[in-house]
């Protein structure tokens, strides 16, 4: 059994711009792999006119009716992300359960805070664990909480509408009301296995930016322990060749000194004497410091090998750690395409249209719409436009004045798609722009006594 996750902040200003930039992946996080980018996708269709998450902000405010003067530090949106452990998100995905998931999700957050209010939800999936980043508007209806306590204390001295519409984040994040959200939120979720956390633990969640932040100490604590042990074997290796060069002078000064003492042992035997005898003591306890020296040396050397060794293998434990790491994200994404791959044919397979959809949605783009009127093309609606629209076949643009546009059968094979202008196929439309440009064209080239040869 897994626990839920869910994390409510205020956005405070005018506009959310630095959280939009992030949610829609204007600016890409370091922790976000830009290969899986294109899987994240937004839940909420936002209005006609409305391109992205600040706009839809804005536009709920605009047009929710408030009469009240917003100031510039009030709440404008309440962010939340919703998710739940790593190891519980991936069953729910290996299951193929995580787009019964988002709209499970989609439906709670229209019934907490209202569908109007929702104004953008959009799930992530170029980051570790999948997670919907959603936003809501804080649009009200009532009386301030403050204006009630003051009627109760019978401090009122004038009356407000009660159905008055305002934007108030505090109404919607009291203490009762986040436990209550906290509750709803693991009962929609538990048909998923996941539970919410004991009531009154000392346990909190960390924050995304906390997460980021771990996770990036963690990844330069790695990179300084690498760093280290690079150092200190680079060290070894210059003691080791310091001690190759004592060694060579310790030689060196010993072979000095043996020769020393046999030049000093002929001396002693052509002369005699007590000299020669402290000679060769000297002799012998310099041979024993030179003993000992090589001893410490070879010691040394023993250390230095066994510390190389030691940093080879913490190395090699690392460069391991990677490779695993490396290779389980390379095996998730080999699912994940698979899994992707066999929703395609299914979707062949239960919409014969299918297809046809994904390549009117490239020829309506190359004509020259944009993509929120290629979707409503695709979606079968009919799409008003005036401006210009390109040929292929032609190789240049037509001007339209406002004409009504449709995707609709073809009529000469009912399993493909056509683009209609004014109940016309475009084709068609677009030969007849071209001959009636042609026939002005050559009408301005040939002159008017040749032509009016021609006609004799």
């Amino acid at each position: 059994m897994g626990y839920i996750s869910i994390q409510i902040n205020k956005a405070k200003g005018s506009a959310d711009t630095g959280a939009s930039d992030h949610i829609e992946r204007k600016t890409t996080p370091k922790n976000a792999d830009p290969t899986r980018t294109h899987l994240n996708r937004e839940l909420v269709q936002f209005p006609d006119g409305v391109a992205d998450r600040t706009g839809a902000i804005s536009h709920r405010i605009r047009t929710a009716g408030i009469k009240r003067k917003i100031t510039p530090d009030q709440v404008r949106a309440i962010r939340i992300v919703l998710s739940g452990t790593h190891e519980d998100m991936a069953r729910v995905q290996d299951e193929g359960r995580l787009s019964e998931w988002c709209d499970d999700n989609l439906q709670w957050l229209h019934r907490t805070f209202g569908r109007e209010n929702t104004v953008s939800a959009v799930l992530h999936m170029d980051e570790h664990t999948p997670h919907i980043h959603a936003t809501v508007v804080p649009i009200v209806t009532g009386e301030r909480r403050k204006a009630k306590r003051k009627q109760t204390e019978g401090r009122r001295t004038y009356r407000k509408k009660t159905n008055a519409v305002r934007l108030c984040a505090d109404d919607l994040l009291t203490r009762e009301k986040l436990v209550a959200y906290h509750d709803s939120y693991a009962e929609a979720m538990a048909k998923y296995g996941l539970q919410r956390g004991v009531r009154g633990s000392e346990a909190r969640h960390t924050t995304t930016a906390q997460y980021y932040r771990d996770l990036k100490r963690q990844t330069g604590e790695l990179e300084a322990n690498v760093r280290q042990l690079q150092t200190e074997q680079q060290q070894a290796e210059r003691q080791l060749d310091e001690v190759k060069q004592d060694i060579k002078s310790e030689k060196l000064e010993a072979a000095k000194t043996e020769a020393k003492a046999a030049l000093v042992a002929k001396v002693g035997s052509l002369f005699g004497g007590g000299k020669l005898k402290e000679l060769e003591a000297d002799n012998r306890i310099l041979q024993d410091e030179v003993a000992a020296r090589d001893e410490s040396i070879e010691l040394l050397q023993q250390q230095m090998e066994r510390q190389q060794e030691e940093h080879s293998r913490q190395l090699m434990e690392l460069q391991a750690r990677h490779r695993r790491e490396m290779s389980d994200k390379e095996a998730e994404h080999q699912r994940e395409v698979s899994f992707l791959k066999s929703i395609i044919q299914k979707a062949k397979k239960w919409f014969p249209l299918f297809q046809e959809l994904v390549y009117m949605e490239k020829f309506c783009l190359k004509v020259g719409f944009t993509e929120r009127q290629t979707a409503t093309l695709i979606s079968g609606k009919p799409l008003f436009y005036e401006g210009e629209l390109y040929s292929e076949e032609h190789g240049r643009k037509f001007k339209t004045e406002e004409a009504g546009f449709q995707v609709v059968k073809d009529p000469a094979d009912k399993s493909k798609l056509a683009l209609a202008i004014n109940g016309q196929l475009i084709g068609e439309w677009f030969k007849e722009q071209f001959d009636r440009l042609f026939s002005s064209i050559r009408k301005n080239v040939i002159p008017p006594q040749y032509r009016k040869g021609l006609r004799q």
